[in-house]
């Protein structure tokens, strides 16, 4: 049997499950976890370890129809530097209620898109971010880029600021996909972002593909790939294309006639990753690549690798607190979503109150299934001694989840007393094998295809 053929036979063609860039995923968030949860959470932080800060950007000067990301379109700075000042309230409402002397190891701008702020909003939302949260010696900060939206000036402002990694957003570089998906963004000008972002002194550069979309052809992707590649990044991001139109109305605006089949999705997968490997970048969990000097491969490498809402990651601080409309803080106890809708987020603030409107809180199982699920989609490995080393007899509750993943994968994965090993054959069934894992997954949730 053809190696595709086993994987569909096995479910990846027809399964639809989590990312698992959190555990539990936020379908299960609850709106009885919420403002208390948060103000709790925050003030229990321990202001002896550095916290991760995302903050989120909601605005585009353009909706790429690809995208379910929660982002609204505007042709006017009013709504984006309205959006600001409610920013630096939440910042000061934190400010309130964490504890002193707390200090930020990682900071990172997404959205939406992040460099429609002109230099002087970038200066005075990373003024307002530094006041409360004071930087470590060896901080990082990463900035989402779109090359469409962003010059000299924003790059110099960002740098001045400490941005020391960026990621570019490319997708594809064809412009027949770069039609049918709404964001044309000429090869040129990506190569001018480029050696923009590198003259200011930007050391890390990571690149955001994704396959599956419309008119994507292996011919069309080796020409993206060669194209990508000329721009020597750091890292890759390689997402497969979730069209979730019932989730992202924008993606009704997609043909879905035009959108590659199952194997020839799969196809354009196994293409991108064998370029990628070719070119000496290794490996980094179920879609990410990097070049051997790079953290993300020395995590990978050490064990250290982790997954956050961001995707894979060499950030290893317990918290990540979300800032803006719809962020999500990771808690050492659980999560919390702030309001999703913009205008719901402004006015809770604007109340005088922080943000978060659900989460979950964390019981001692979900710890331990969370830790487990990582150990998947980062090392393909369940490691049950070191599990039990941080869980004791709780990990014994995993046993039938492990005869089921026997049950179903055993002629692909090994099981042995230590460890559930999944070989590199077997690794596009990941997601899945991870769900098999998850106590929450909700019966009704419409998930993108594991494929």
């Amino acid at each position: 049997m053809k190696q595709i053929d086993r994987l569909a036979a096995l479910g990846l063609f027809d399964s639809r499950v989590p990312r698992y860039t959190s555990y539990p995923t936020a379908p299960v968030f609850s709106p009885s976890v919420g403002l208390a949860s948060q103000g709790r959470q925050l003030a229990d932080l321990d202001p002896q370890v550095p916290v991760s800060v995302y903050i989120h950007i909601p605005f585009c000067e353009r909706l790429c129809w690809f995208c379910a990301c929660r982002t609204q379109g505007t042709q006017s700075l009013s709504p984006v530097e309205s959006y600001i000042g409610t920013l630096e309230a939440e910042l000061a409402l934190l400010a309130k209620t964490l504890p002193q002397g707390l200090q930020m190891g990682r900071l990172h701008w997404g959205g939406g898109t992040p460099t429609i702020l002109p230099p002087a909003l970038i200066h005075r939302l990373a003024h307002a971010v530094k006041r409360v949260f004071p930087q470590t010696p060896d901080w990082e900060f990463s900035v989402e880029i779109d090359p469409t939206l962003v010059d000299r000036d924003k790059i110099a402002a960002l740098a001045a600021e400490g941005m020391n990694r960026a990621s570019i957003g490319i997708q594809d570089f064809d412009p027949l996909v770069q039609e049918a998906i709404g964001r044309m963004q000429p090869y040129e000008a990506t190569l001018a972002c480029v050696e923009d972002l590198r003259a200011a002194g930007i050391t890390s550069l990571n690149a955001d593909l994704v396959y599956g979309l419309p008119h994507q052809t292996p011919a069309r992707m080796a020409d993206t790939l060669e194209k990508v590649l000329s721009l020597k990044p750091d890292r890759i991001a390689l997402f497969g294309y979730a069209h979730v139109p019932w989730v992202a109305k924008r993606q009704q605006l997609i043909n879905e006639a035009t959108l590659p089949d199952d194997p020839a999705r799969y196809a354009l997968a196994v293409q991108s990753a064998t370029a990628f490997a070719e070119a000496g970048f290794d490996a980094i969990g179920i879609d990410h690549f990097a070049l051997p000097q790079d953290r993300l491969s020395q995590a990978a490498r050490t064990g250290h690798l982790r997954r956050n809402f961001q995707g894979y990651t060499d950030d290893t601080y317990p918290a990540l607190i979300g800032i803006g409309a719809s962020s999500i803080s990771r808690f050492p106890g659980g999560y919390v979503q702030n309001a999703a809708a913009t205008p719901a987020y402004v006015k809770q603030i604007e109340s005088g109150q922080l943000a978060g409107s659900r989460g979950h809180e964390m019981t001692d199982e979900d710890l331990m299934r969370a830790r487990a699920i990582e150990m998947i989609m980062c090392d393909f490995t369940l490691d049950r001694t070191a599990l039990r080393q941080q869980f004791g007899e709780l990990t014994a509750g995993l046993d039938a989840d492990l005869d089921r993943v026997m049950a179903r994968f055993g002629e692909l994965v090994s099981l042995s007393v230590d460890r559930l090993e999944i070989p590199r054959e077997a690794r596009p069934l990941t997601r899945i094998i991870a769900s098999l894992f998850d106590a929450h997954m909700p019966a009704d949730a419409k998930f993108s295809r594991a494929s």
